[in-house]
């Protein structure tokens, strides 16, 4: 193992559960031990009951290997709960950290990561309870059955020693002719589930420009690698799996007969029933290694997923939740900011972006498209970090905040918006305990209090997966009664009228005048002017960078006589900006 593996979180919350571990390891060696009960029986049996005709000794004999049959079942149980509690364990140990990096990876656009991790954690979670698993455990043990075998004769020991070294060698094989199709398998099978979990969220769009059958033309692309990958494994096992099934079913006979030929040369003079337990025992040395085999697809699949989580572990870092720091009061700074999409490599989209706005006031931010406008408002709220240059809130650099802290205070409207399946109350107040009073206030603000009461649940009504029961301007004035609920002091609105009609401009413009009449400080990114009038800033972005700032009317005037047409000397002394 590598040392990053042994240091990972991962790593230490298995081994925590070690106590469990141990304790399933010792069911397996009584288990094992009790194995040996139906050898002994039937010793006892011929040598003892037959000879004697004792009918009381068998009545006993029956009773003792009854009773072991039952205690080794029950030890088979309570083994198979023991693991099952310490897959449960770790599962609840590294499940939210799994969640948060997962989460911290789709932010970063890590790609090809999708939702691989939540499943390569289930996937390692029912290993570890599964008949591999108790294979593996059990297949230790095997050595107590070649030290009965070695006692009973030589030389059945040192067949079913061989017997047993021919299937670890099948078990060597197996792992190096399927190793490489079952990976390339596995990341086939994440890529496709990736690709049509992004398609069925697209269906609509699909479905009104009948792109269906190139998407599952493509879809059918990642499938047929995958079975194809799938089936070169599947062959390459099954072969081997055969293999060791033969040698596990010949073994048993090619003792009995060893034994015979030792008995017909005078070279064993013991019981003739010990022949038949050796015979028997010398299959139990290779069942384990049988089952590990047979399951050989499920380890490779676990160990896979158990390093697939490591790497997502050790690659993306938490942020660190720092100290607690005051409720903010919403001044905000931007210092010489230099971004881009994180995950990509491309030019920066912003290239040294610096302004501030004071606590309370209210910023409009203007620009072409692919001016950086989104990018930016993305920055204000901490979603993305800066490549150079920081966003101060109140000076404190916005990224490294603890969201759960910062949150309550930060309302964000993203120019897509995405709801999530729950009661629109859920939605509104961010999935947290629900205070029903805030919730009213922050729809009427909206002006959704009227609507959302027409319907026959009121605020418990569920809207759906994304909201699909809500038109594309009702769904944005959920977003917007989303991010201004509770007590925000900075709002970041993108876009927040692209869907609206006449009423909900109406709504959104009684909405910037109560949240300025409260002191909250605003940056709204928009196409339209009509916003303008409730303006204190304006930002005028262009390629990425500052073009004008300043106070509304200074910035308004600017633009005005840089439109204007001049002379080529007096174009030549008009002002490039307005510095704040």
């Amino acid at each position: 193992m590598k040392p990053d593996q042994k240091h990972s979180s991962l790593y230490v919350a298995v081994m925590a559960e070690w106590p469990l571990l141990r304790r399933a390891l010792l069911f397996s060696f009584c288990i094992s031990l009790l194995v040996l009960a139906p050898s002994l029986y039937m010793l006892e049996v011929y040598d003892r009951v037959v000879n004697s005709r004792n009918e009381m000794t068998l009545a006993m004999l029956t009773a003792l290997v009854f009773l072991a049959y039952v205690v080794m079942e029950v030890l088979e149980w309570a083994r198979t709960g023991v693991l099952r509690r310490a897959a449960e364990a770790v599962d609840r140990k590294v499940g939210e950290r799994i969640f948060n990096t997962l989460f911290e990876a789709n932010l970063r656009r890590i790609p090809g990561v999708g939702v691989q991790p939540l499943q390569d954690m289930r996937t390692l979670r029912d290993f570890l309870s599964s008949p591999p698993m108790t294979g593996m455990m059990d297949a230790p043990m095997s050595l107590i059955f070649v030290v009965v075998v070695f006692y009973i004769h030589p030389w059945l020991g040192v067949m079913s020693l061989v017997s047993a070294v021919l299937q670890v060698g099948v078990a060597f094989m197996t792992e190096r002719s399927s190793h490489a199709p079952l990976k390339e398998a596995n990341r086939f099978a994440g890529q496709a589930q990736n690709y049509a979990s992004n398609s069925l969220r697209n269906a609509q769009v699909i479905e009104a420009m009948g792109m269906q059958s190139g998407i599952h033309k493509r879809w059918l692309e990642l499938q047929h690698q995958l079975l194809i990958h799938q089936a070169k494994a599947s062959e390459k096992a099954g072969g081997f799996g055969a293999l060791a099934k033969l040698v596990q079913l010949s073994t048993s006979s090619l003792m009995l007969g060893l034994g015979c030929w030792l008995i017909i040369d005078g070279l064993f003079t013991g019981s003739s029933g010990l022949l038949m337990v050796a015979s028997i025992l010398g299959g139990r040395v290779l069942a384990p290694i049988v089952q590990v085999i047979g399951g050989w697809k499920n380890v490779v699949g676990a160990r896979e997923a158990y390093a697939r989580l490591v790497r997502l572990m050790t690659e993306v870092s938490l942020r660190e939740p720092g100290m607690p720091l005051p409720a903010p009061q919403g001044n905000l700074t931007v210092e010489n900011l230099v971004a881009g999409a994180p995950g990509t490599s491309s030019v920066p989209i912003l290239r040294g972006v610096s302004f501030a706005v004071p606590a309370g006031k209210l910023l409009v931010v203007v620009g072409p498209s692919a001016s950086g406008k989104s990018t930016l408002s993305r920055l204000l709220v901490g979603v993305w970090p800066a490549l150079s240059g920081k966003v101060r809130l109140d000076g404190v650099d916005i990224f490294p905040w603890n969201k759960a802290e910062l949150g309550p205070y930060v309302g964000y409207l993203p120019q897509d918006v995405e709801l999530f399946e729950g009661t629109l109350a859920e939605n509104i107040a961010r999935f947290n305990e629900v205070d029903l009073a805030q919730v009213e206030a922050a729809a009427r603000s909206v002006g959704l209090h009227e609507l959302i009461m027409s319907f026959p649940k009121g605020y418990d009504t569920n809207i759906g997966d994304e909201g699909c029961f809500l038109s594309g301007g009702q769904r944005q004035r959920v977003g917007l009664a989303r991010a201004i609920y509770g007590t925000p002091k900075l709002v970041v609105l993108d876009e927040p009228n692209s869907s609206l009609d006449e009423q909900g401009e109406a709504a959104l413009a009684a909405t910037l005048q109560e949240l300025k009449a409260k002191g909250v400080t605003v940056i709204v990114v928009t196409h339209r002017t009509n916003v303008l009038q409730f303006a204190d800033l304006m930002l005028v972005m262009q390629e990425g960078a500052v073009r004008l700032f300043g106070p509304r009317d200074e910035v308004l005037r600017a633009l005005q006589r840089a439109a204007q047409p001049a002379p080529p000397a007096a174009m030549a002394a008009a002002p490039a900006a307005v510095a704040a």
